[in-house]
């Protein structure tokens, strides 16, 4: 039995990784005055941030329902396959639970379903490495104990222009996001059991950068060995000097460049930068 790794639009994994591992990818909807789209297939990133600038009212977005994730085990399932589904944090979205509830109305014990508690690339590159994994012929056992080891460390920290977009989606509290935007302060934030927290606030986009890194510097271990991620909105300089930074830095393994998709961008924002890594 093959082991096939299946997550969702949020992942933000860049499209070389998921055809190279053959990663399934369900999409999380986009809804817009003029329709809705799903993420990363009718509308693409850079067709995302044009719509957003251009929309006077603020998108919404949807989780994945259940009847796709059935098609989507079902498809593995009748191959002879088994399956590692993991998906973005079960506080920020329904989409875990409705993989959940795919998993039980199959009734199968060769799927496995993962809650990442996190979002973005560093959820994509749990997946990423399970599926490497899983492609170099590990069991479904020690393809699920690899990515809950790797979910219990994976680290979140970014930097945003604006609250606004946490904020009116709802994945920041009013209190939490009142922060001085005359003063020019950026915010800077982690994901803490899942949920969106603030870290810090450093006055002026060029700081942010540097704080990153000092965050990377005191949580990060075996840099060395590791593959960091990189994901912007719209700012993709600033994604290639964040890289540039690590690796001067750190020397790892590898750093992922990736651009933020629908979903995470539209609570999220443009200017978005972020960084995973593992503790």
């Amino acid at each position: 039995m093959a082991v096939r790794i299946i997550t969702d639009s949020t992942a933000d994994l860049p499209k070389e990784l998921i055809k190279e591992y053959n990663i399934g990818v369900a999409p999380l909807m986009v809804n817009f005055a003029d329709g809705t789209y799903r993420d990363g297939v009718d509308l693409t990133s850079a067709q995302f941030y044009k719509k957003l600038s251009e929309s006077k009212q603020m998108p919404t977005t949807s989780q994945v329902n259940p009847p796709a994730f059935v098609d989507l085990y079902k498809q593995e399932l009748e191959k002879g396959n088994q399956v590692v589904s993991i998906h973005l944090s079960s506080k920020g979205s329904g989409t875990y639970q409705s993989a959940v509830t795919a998993k039980s109305m199959l009734d199968s014990d060769d799927i496995v379903v993962i809650d990442s508690l996190g979002y973005s690339l560093g959820l994509g590159i749990i997946a990423a490495q399970g599926a490497e994994m899983a492609h170099k012929g590990a069991s479904l056992k020690e393809t699920e104990d690899r990515m809950l080891y790797m979910k219990d460390r994976m680290q979140y920290v970014f930097g945003v222009d604006t609250l606004e977009y946490l904020k009116k989606g709802g994945r920041l509290s009013p209190v939490k996001a009142t922060v001085a935007t005359v003063m020019n302060i950026k915010p800077i934030l982690e994901v803490s059991d899942g949920e969106i927290e603030m870290l810090d606030k450093v006055r002026g986009r060029k700081k942010v950068l540097g704080r990153l890194l000092e965050e990377v510097q005191k949580k990060g271990n075996d840099m060395e060995n590791q593959t960091f991620g990189v994901v912007h909105a719209e700012c993709p300089e600033d994604a290639q000097k964040m890289k540039d930074m690590l690796i001067e830095r750190f020397n790892p393994k590898d750093v992922l460049i990736s651009r933020i998709g629908c979903v995470i961008g539209t609570h999220v924002g443009p200017g978005t930068i972020a960084v995973f890594f593992m503790k």
